[in-house]
C-alpha cells in the first residue's frame, strides 16, 4: 500500500517519528506541497492513502487520483477536503477529533494573561537596562489587569471551551457559556446564557467554536456593539469567525480594549491584514495546537485511523451521510 503525507512539516518538524505509519506500506513524506491541484495530484500519484494537514484536496484532485481510497486529516478541522464529493466517490475522510484540548485551552489563557500583564514586553525592558536606570523600585508601561471578579464569556463550550472555563474559574472569574449543547459538566463550570446576554455581560469574550456557515463572521460591528466598552477578545479557534476590519476599527476606537489572536482569516497572514496595524492586537502564528505532546496525540490517532481503515472499519469518519 502506498501512503503519501502532503504537508508533514508542521506536524513533525523532526521531533516525532513516522515509523508507525511506515509499518503499513510504502510511505512518502513531503514537508510542504504547493496548494495547486495539479501538483497535489502529481504527488499523490497512485497512492491509496493520503494524509493532509492544511493542503487542500478538492474535487479536481480526487478525480485525478483514481487509486485514492482513504483520506486522513492530521487535524480536527477538515474543511480543506471536499469531503462530500469524496463520499460520492466512496472515499472515507477521517480527522483527529480530540488532541489539543489542554494545549488550546492553555494558550487561550496565555493570550489573555499577556494582554493583562505584558510579561514579554516588561522582561525585554529589564534586559534593555530600563529597570537598572529607573528612579523607582518598579515601573510598568501599560495598565495591568486583575482578572479575579471579572466575567469571561465563552462561545463554544465543548471540551476546549470547558478547559478554558475551568482555568478562568480557578483565577476567580465568573464564566458564561453559549453556543453549545448544555451538559452537566458544562453547568458545573459556567452559566449557560443566550449569545446577546453573554456579549453584554462579559469582560472577556473567548471564541472556541468551529467554523460553519452560521458562525462565519459572527464577530462583526453589530455583535461588537453589543459588548461592553473595553472588552477583551480572545480567538484561537478559527480566523474566519471574525470580520477583521470591524475588529480593527473597534480596537482603534477603544470599544475593544485588546484582542489576543492565534488565528486570522488567511494563513499565513497577509501584509494588508488590518489587524496588523490595529491598536492592542496581539497576534501569534497559529500555534495553540503545536506543543509536542499534542502533536504526538495527532500522530497516534492518525495511526489508529489508518489501522481501522486497513481493517475495513474506518473510525473518526467525518463524511458519512447523516
Amino acid at each position: 500500500m502506498k501512503i503519501v503525507i502532503l504537508d508533514g512539516y508542521t506536524e513533525n518538524p523532526g521531533d516525532l517519528s513516522w515509523e508507525a505509519l511506515k509499518a503499513f506500506g510504502e510511505l512518502q513524506v513531503y514537508d510542504r506541497t504547493p496548494y495547486e491541484d495539479g501538483e497535489i495530484a502529481r504527488r499523490i500519484g497512485d497512492a491509496e492513502v493520503v494524509f493532509t494537514n492544511k493542503c487542500p484536496i478538492r474535487k479536481a484532485v480526487i478525480d485525478a487520483c483514481p487509486h485514492l481510497k482513504y483520506i486522513s486529516v492530521l487535524a480536527t478541522g477538515y474543511n480543506i477536503v471536499d469531503y462530500a464529493y469524496a463520499w460520492e466517490k466512496g472515499i472515507p475522510v477521517s480527522n483527529v477529533p480530540t488532541y489539543g484540548t489542554a494545549s488550546v485551552g492553555q494558550f487561550a489563557i496565555a493570550l489573555l494573561l499577556e494582554i493583562c500583564h505584558h510579561v514579554a514586553h516588561h522582561s525585554e525592558a529589564v534586559h534593555a537596562g530600563r529597570w537598572e536606570a529607573s528612579p523607582d523600585w518598579c515601573f510598568w508601561d501599560s495598565p495591568l489587569i486583575e482578572l479575579a471578579g471579572k466575567t469571561m464569556g465563552i462561545i463554544g463550550f465543548g471540551k476546549i471551551g470547558q478547559t478554558t472555563g475551568r482555568i478562568a474559574r480557578a483565577m476567580g472569574m465568573t464564566v458564561l457559556a453559549s453556543g453549545s449543547r448544555e451538559t452537566e459538566a458544562g453547568r458545573a463550570i459556567a452559566d449557560y446564557v443566550d449569545r446577546d446576554t453573554l456579549l453584554a455581560r462579559s469582560d472577556v469574550v473567548v471564541l472556541h467554536c468551529p467554523l460553519f456557515p452560521e458562525t462565519e463572521g459572527m464577530i462583526n460591528k453589530d455583535t461588537i456593539a453589543k459588548m461592553k466598552d473595553g472588552v477583551i477578545l480572545i480567538n484561537n479557534s478559527r480566523g474566519q469567525l471574525v470580520v477583521e476590519q470591524d475588529l480593527a476599527d473597534a480596537l482603534n476606537s477603544g470599544k475593544v480594549y485588546a484582542a489576543g489572536l492565534d488565528v486570522v482569516s488567511t494563513e499565513p497572514i497577509r501584509g494588508d491584514n488590518p489587524l496588523l496595524k490595529a491598536k492592542n492586537c496581539l497576534i501569534t502564528p497559529h500555534i495553540s495546537w503545536a506543543p509536542k505532546e499534542a502533536r504526538q496525540r495527532i500522530l497516534d490517532c492518525s495511526v489508529q485511523n489508518l489501522q481501522s481503515y486497513v481493517e475495513g472499519a474506518p473510525i473518526n469518519v467525518v463524511n458519512r451521510p447523516r
